[in-house]
């Protein structure tokens, strides 16, 4: 019930802020971009805060989703919606047959390795030119509707991208309340001791790992389909860390705090632009103050730190008076 009102408040958010700023630039535009990336995070989230498995390459699947839809409509002239199934179906096979080899490692290794495997997809982007663009990229993407409504505005965007948000982070609750979501925590804390429970940790580590590729694939398709054109650059390693970033910065192993970790790295840099040339140098100083102060996470401490200040405002309760016995001695 508490993560459903936190469900219902950041509906709450996304309904009103449109409302409120019909016509400004951080509604209309730069949440779209936060909102697409809360997708992501929230999807990286369960792999790596519930499950505590280490993803660098996670802008490869990303990238996958992006590119089918892409391909799809452009070269074959099918409809979006299909093309976005199409995306999730072969990310999904992707994920699930790299996860066998790629989950049996662990520590760096593991990292080392989706590294490598988002390099890889990187790679046959750029040298794939007849099908993909090259580094040249792909345009002439078309928008996607739905029953004759076109989603060819910012505002229009907003709508589609934050619904899209709300309902994968409904998705992630659900999951993580689940018996599944149990078998995470339990995988994260102790793989022996979760096998000894009688859990199937390597379905257990094959199954999330298939959910953050599809929830990242799915976000691809609606990034190529928002801007109309895509190229390599945007599925890049470093993408793949900024969102690692927004993962540790909201708070591991926090749905909410995925979701403001994107927020805050979204919007932060464009905050920084009024400082010119020391916007990087102010943005990493901040971040760098954020993991000092807060090293739990930005939403995981400040949640923490009110619920402190409500406690110490709240009048303390008086000891219940001691009862008479029976016999009435005082």
């Amino acid at each position: 019930m508490k993560r459903l009102r936190g469900l219902f408040l950041l509906a709450l958010l996304v309904v009103v802020l449109p409302i409120l700023f019909p016509d400004n630039y951080y509604v209309t535009v730069v949440a779209v971009s936060a909102a697409l990336h809360a997708i992501l995070a929230v999807g990286l989230n369960l792999l790596m805060g519930y499950a505590g498995l280490i993803s660098l390459g996670h802008a490869a699947f990303f990238g996958v989703g992006a590119y089918t839809s892409a391909i799809i409509t452009t070269r074959f002239d099918l409809n979006p919606w299909l093309a976005m199934a199409a995306g999730i179906l072969l990310t999904g096979c992707i994920a699930f047959i790299m996860a066998r080899p790629i989950l049996r490692l662990k520590g760096h290794y593991l990292a080392m390795a989706t590294l490598g495997l988002g390099m890889i997809v990187q790679i046959v982007l750029v040298q794939a030119e007849g099908l993909t663009g090259g580094p040249d990229g792909l345009g002439g993407i078309p928008p996607l509707s739905l029953f004759g409504w076109e989603v060819d505005s910012d505002l229009r965007w907003y709508m589609v991208m934050s619904t899209v948000m709300l309902l994968v982070v409904w998705l992630a609750l659900n999951l993580i309340d689940s018996r599944s979501g149990r078998a995470l925590r339990a995988l994260h804390g102790s793989e022996v001791a979760a096998e000894m429970m009688g859990i199937d940790t390597t379905a257990t580590k094959t199954g999330v790992f298939v959910i953050a590729a599809i929830s990242a694939s799915l976000a691809g398709s609606l990034f190529a389909h928002q801007q109309a054109f895509i190229s390599p650059d945007s599925f890049s390693f470093f993408f793949s860390i900024e969102l690692v970033t927004m993962v540790v910065l909201g708070g591991m192993a926090s749905t909410f705090g995925a979701v403001f970790g994107a927020f805050v790295l979204t919007f932060l840099p464009e905050l920084l632009v009024v400082f010119e040339d020391y916007e990087v140098m102010i943005f990493g100083a901040i971040l760098m103050l954020m993991m000092i102060f807060l090293p739990q996470g930005l939403f995981v401490g400040l949640q923490g730190l009110l619920r402190r200040l409500l406690q110490q405002r709240a009048p303390a309760r008086l000891p219940a008076p001691a009862e008479e016995d029976k016999h009435g001695a005082a």
